[in-house]
């Protein structure tokens, strides 16, 4: 059964993207893709995830990795989701060495409004292909 993390109890729905009230009954655009109801240029595909390109890149290449389980966000975790999210990382290490990412990377999850979340499914971002600065935000 879906618990709710504090960062989405009270949030109204906005299907145009893809957030959150009732997990149950509204899908996001990634649960859509997931569900090859939306096109998408779809890198990589397993049992457990899909990995795609963003449509609104932040760097030359901007990867998103998305478990086929809709996980609202970090936030709604469960302990058994933990080989999963250790998954993402291992598939985005392989997409970053296709992707010849060779001086380096930044993997990124988002939680919340304020952490930059804009999509109530949990996903890794996989960026590359220019120098990263720091602070990001």
């Amino acid at each position: 059964m879906w618990k709710r993390g504090p960062c989405i109890q009270d949030r109204p729905l906005d299907s145009a993207h893809g957030l959150w009230t009732d997990p149950m009954s509204e899908k996001t655009i990634f649960q859509r893709i997931i569900d090859g109801e939306e096109d998408a240029d779809i890198l990589h595909e397993d049992d457990r995830c899909v990995a795609f390109r963003d449509i609104n890149p932040e760097a030359p290449t901007h990867i998103l990795i998305v478990p086929r389980k809709p996980i609202p966000s970090l936030d709604d975790l469960d302990t058994e989701d933990k080989d999963l999210v250790g998954h993402l990382f291992v598939v985005a290490r392989e997409l970053a060495q296709e992707e010849g990412l060779r001086d380096g990377y930044r993997t990124v999850i988002n939680c919340g409004d304020d952490g930059g979340q804009s999509v109530w499914h949990l996903h890794l971002h996989l960026l590359g292909g220019r120098r990263m600065s720091w602070p990001p935000g």
